[in-house]
């Protein structure tokens, strides 16, 4: 059966469609959404960040048509996913195990020194030149 000529040309056909871009995405996280595709027989590939970072990489979808039924899964798995990691951090909250910009400044005293000697120094370099014009 030979195909459609028409379809050939249909760039619906042949082009892939982004699901999600991977910036700042967990390794559970695309792991769980590649697994959901792959259990509701969704064709995806993943690409990987590039070398310096410009790209983060991604999740496509093999066949654009396929987005009216991937894109309703990724939002409540998305909104699944939001509730149970409020629900952790509310936990760990309660336990006193939360990270706070406090608890990371005891937890590293040098570290946090060390930045604001950097961001002093960044600020004198910037401000001193304009003060010493006049």
């Amino acid at each position: 059966m030979a195909a459609d000529p028409q379809s050939l040309f249909d760039e619906e056909a042949w082009m892939s469609k982004l699901l999600l871009n991977l910036r700042r995405v967990p390794d559970d996280e695309r792991d769980e959404i590649c697994a959901l595709l792959d259990q509701h027989g969704i064709a995806h590939y993943q690409t990987e960040p590039s070398t310096w970072r410009i790209s983060a990489g991604g999740i496509w979808l093999r066949h654009a048509q396929d987005w009216e039924q991937a894109r309703p899964l990724l939002a409540d798995y998305q909104r699944r996913r939001l509730e149970q990691q409020r629900a952790a951090f509310e936990q760990a909250h309660q336990r006193g195990e939360a990270t706070t910009v406090w608890r990371n400044l005891r937890a590293r005293p040098l570290r946090a020194l060390a930045f604001l000697i950097a961001t002093i120094a960044v600020l004198l370099l910037t401000i001193v030149p304009f003060v010493t014009l006049g």
